[in-house]
């Protein structure tokens, strides 16, 4: 019988060691998606036999007595806003329902080379726009720790899909916050990369500056192992490069120095997360982390300029969705009218309304006076963090201000769903990359702790919070 909650290095063991194949493996989380998806709903598509095709293929490699890539033969799921030849790619939008992809993204493509197992596409908002995956065109994705409760966004999907053990792991993308804080919410551990690690090739675009691909998954190593597999140069992004830095490798909490920016501690942050995060904090101080009290003093500027750079670069990559070259196409009196009626009833609200903002945010008389000074302010938090990282080797901070919020709680005023990436979106405007840890929970929901570090220092990272992940557990 194969357990639950297996990690990436248990399957590869168990794999070689005969105790299941890779096929009753892929058998037995297709059977979980199935008991499960009733009561979470993190799947927008299950790619049944793709999944089983892969897991064949997997077997083959195995009885030849072939080297076994780690992720061979491992089941994962993929946020439906990254493109896998042959399947649907949605985006979570009416606009595409149909609309099925040409090409594999390139972090598909290396999961495909590594012989993963994709058992299909996990819900999404609707084009990366929201924090609650209640934006998504087609269903709500509900917490797997509290059905009542939303999972986070924007890759709900994929997070609780990792929670409730429907998959091993799976892909994300992250904006401003879009792995981290559904990790946060879920229990998973996420990966923010640093912005040009991984290629966004087959990512459908929603702030193209911003965008950023990362894993979700069960532990620090897992995340790792898949972060290592995606990462890299690739020709067909000009943004991305190659990621070997390594500043902080094998520096542990033993003598790592912490910053901790006064600035995330402050009004908004609900008592019993602050003590869980702080408790996690001290942990890591009595296994030998200096703990420094650092500022970073244009974080309460960051949701505003975010919010200025996401809508304005949203409504020009969405100006391509037009009823005329692909998608959805409503037949109308002229060209207009088309335009008008296929924008009109693919798009849901979140989306029009960032378009219309990010539209009048870049038109011009406004461009100077919004547009343009956001980026002057984007500039000034990244350089506090560059500050930050001459004097400290890490910065810890919460996640999010709360917990996982009721479904229905926020849908209706996006101030309040905005704030919910109040502690994120610093991170994404500096480019930096960014872990959510689980460290604690507040009754049933898990409360995670962000672990930032300098650029294209993953490594650093992930040493870091393997240690803690052991003290806490």
């Amino acid at each position: 019988m194969i357990s639950k909650q297996l990690t990436i290095s248990q399957i590869h063991q168990g794999l070689l060691n005969k105790d299941f194949s890779a096929k009753e493996l892929a058998e037995h989380y297709l059977d979980r998606i199935q008991e499960e998806e009733s009561k979470i709903a993190a799947f927008l598509l299950v790619s049944k036999d793709l999944a089983l095709k892969q897991a064949e293929e997997a077997d083959k490699k195995i009885a030849s007595g072939e080297d076994l890539p780690l992720l061979s033969g491992v089941p994962c799921g993929i946020k439906d806003a990254i493109l896998a030849e042959g399947l649907l790619c949605t985006a979570g939008s009416l606009i595409l329902e149909n609309y099925k992809a040409p090409y594999d993204a390139t972090c598909v493509a290396k999961l495909r080379s590594q012989g993963a197992v994709i058992l299909g596409k996990t819900n999404l908002d609707e084009f990366a726009m929201g924090s609650s995956t209640e934006h998504s065109a087609f269903k709500v994705t509900k917490n797997p720790h509290d059905l009542e409760r939303v999972p986070g966004g924007t890759s709900g999907g994929s997070a609780a899909a990792v929670a409730a053990d429907e998959c091993v792991f799976s892909l994300g993308s992250d904006t401003g916050g879009s792995i981290r804080q559904p990790a946060s919410f879920c229990g998973a551990v996420g990966l923010k990369p640093t912005y040009g690690a991984v290629s966004r090739y087959g990512l459908i675009a929603h702030a193209s500056s911003l965008d950023q691909i990362g894993p979700l998954a069960k532990t620090v190593n897992d995340c790792e192992i898949v972060f290592k597999a995606i990462k890299g140069r690739d020709l067909k992004d000009s943004t991305s490069t190659d990621c070997e830095a390594t500043q902080t490798a094998n520096r542990g909490l033993n003598n790592a120095i912490i910053g901790i920016p006064k600035e995330y501690f402050g009004e908004g942050l609900e008592k019993e997360t602050r003590d869980i995060i702080k408790r996690a904090i001290k942990k890591a101080e009595k296994a030998g982390a200096k703990i420094e009290e650092i500022s970073l003093p244009h974080s309460e500027y960051a949701l505003a300029c975010y919010y200025l750079i996401v809508t304005s670069e949203a409504s020009a990559n969405l100006a391509r969705f037009d009823g005329i070259r692909y998608g959805l196409s409503e037949q109308g009196n002229d060209l207009f009218d088309v335009y008008f009626k296929s924008r009109g009833n693919g798009f849901g609200a979140e989306v029009k309304r960032r378009i219309m903002l990010g539209t009048f945010a870049l038109s011009s008389g406004y461009y100077d006076a919004y547009y343009l000074k956001a980026q002057k302010v984007r500039t000034l938090v990244r350089q506090d963090f560059n500050e930050a990282f001459k004097n400290v080797d890490f910065v810890f901070t919460p996640v999010s201000p709360f917990p996982a919020f009721k479904i229905g709680e926020k849908v209706d005023d996006p101030l309040k769903m905005y704030l919910s990436d109040v502690l994120t979106v610093p991170i994404s405007l500096a480019g930096v990359p960014a872990l959510s840890l689980p460290v604690g929970k507040d009754g049933r929901l898990p409360v995670g702790m962000q672990i930032i570090g300098r650029h294209f220092d993953e490594n650093g990272i992930f040493q870091i919070a393997k240690e803690i992940e052991e003290i806490i557990l």
